[in-house]
C-alpha cells in the first residue's frame, strides 16, 4: 500500500514540475474538439477537455491496477503482452482492440485496464479505455470514480462524448470512457446507428490513439458478437482452472471473422525465472 501511495505522490510531483496543476476536476478548453492533447517526450500530457480525478492507493490496490513504471512480475508480464500486441497492431495499422472472454470472472476487465496502463507507459501512445460491458459495467468502480455521465448516456442521447471522458491522475497517457449504468437492449444499440456513430467519432477524434473496448463475455450475451464488426482486432482472455476448453474453443470459433492478436492465460500458476 505504501509503495502505491508513494508512486502516486511521485507521479503528482512529476506532473507539477512539467505543467501547471489543474485547479478543478473538470477543465474546460476553447480548443477545437479535434485538437489532440499536447505531448512532450518527458512531461505529462496537458488534458484540456477531459475531467481529471485522483484514484486512491487503496482503490488501485483493491482493483489490482498496476502503476506506470511498476517493477514486479505482473508488470513485466503486461509489458511483454503490450509489446506483442503493439507489434501485431502496428504491422496491420490497427488502432482499436476488443478485450474478450468466454465467461464472467475470467479476468477480462483487469486485463483490459492493465494492458491500457502498460500501453500508455511507453510514452509513444495515448490510450482510450472504453467500458462497453453494459451488463456489468465496472470500469469506473475499478478507479473509484463516480461519473456524472457515462458512455451509456452518450448512446441514449443524454450527454455529449466530451462530457464523459475522464483522466486518472498519475496515468498520464490514459483516458477512460466509463459506463455509468447498465443499458437495456445493449447489443441492438451497440450494433445500431448510434453505436456506429459513437465508435466512428472515437476513432476519428484522435486517429493515432489506441482504443481498447471492454466487452461482455462472448458466451453470456450477444453484445460482443454484435459489436466486433466495428473493431479491428481482439484479444481473448481465459482463466487457468476456470475457463473450460470447450468454451474457449467455441469462443474463438464465434470470433472467426475478427483478427485476434492473441490469447491471454490469466491466473496462471507457472512462473518464469528472473533474468
Amino acid at each position: 500500500m505504501d509503495r502505491i501511495r508513494k508512486a502516486l505522490d511521485l507521479a503528482r510531483l512529476e506532473r507539477a514540475q512539467g505543467e501547471e496543476e489543474p485547479k478543478l476536476e473538470r477543465a474546460v478548453s476553447k480548443d477545437p474538439p479535434n485538437e489532440p492533447p499536447v505531448k512532450a517526450p518527458t512531461t505529462a500530457i496537458v488534458y484540456t477537455r477531459t475531467r481529471v480525478f485522483t484514484p486512491t492507493a487503496e482503490v488501485l490496490e483493491r482493483s489490482r491496477i498496476m502503476l506506470p513504471g511498476a517493477d514486479d512480475p505482473a508488470a513485466a508480464a503486461f509489458r511483454m503482452l503490450r509489446t506483442q500486441v503493439l507489434q501485431r497492431m502496428d504491422a496491420n495499422g490497427w488502432r482499436s482492440l476488443a478485450i474478450l472472454s468466454p465467461a464472467a470472472a475470467d479476468g477480462k476487465t483487469t486485463t483490459a485496464v492493465n494492458l491500457a496502463v502498460s500501453l500508455g507507459s511507453d510514452r509513444l501512445h495515448t490510450v482510450l479505455l472504453v467500458d462497453f460491458d453494459f451488463h456489468r459495467p465496472t470500469l469506473a468502480a475499478r478507479f473509484g470514480l463516480a461519473p456524472e455521465f457515462g458512455v451509456d448516456d452518450v448512446l441514449s442521447g443524454q450527454a455529449a462524448l466530451e462530457d464523459c471522458l475522464y483522466h486518472p491522475e498519475g496515468f498520464d497517457r490514459l483516458v477512460i470512457l466509463p459506463a455509468r449504468a447498465a443499458l437495456a437492449n445493449s447489443s441492438e444499440i451497440l450494433a445500431g446507428p448510434r453505436g456506429r456513430e459513437v465508435v466512428a467519432e472515437l476513432r476519428a477524434r484522435y486517429p493515432e490513439r489506441i482504443i481498447i473496448f471492454d466487452l461482455p463475455p462472448v458466451l453470456t450475451a450477444d453484445d460482443a458478437l454484435s459489436f466486433v464488426p466495428l473493431v479491428e482486432c481482439g484479444l481473448v482472455v481465459a482463466a487457468e482452472g476456470r475457463t473450460r476448453r470447450n468454451d474457449l474453443v467455441r469462443t474463438i470459433e464465434l470470433l472467426n471473422k475478427l483478427p485476434l492478436v492473441g490469447t491471454v492465460l490469466n491466473r496462471a500458476t507457472d512462473t518464469t525465472s528472473s533474468y
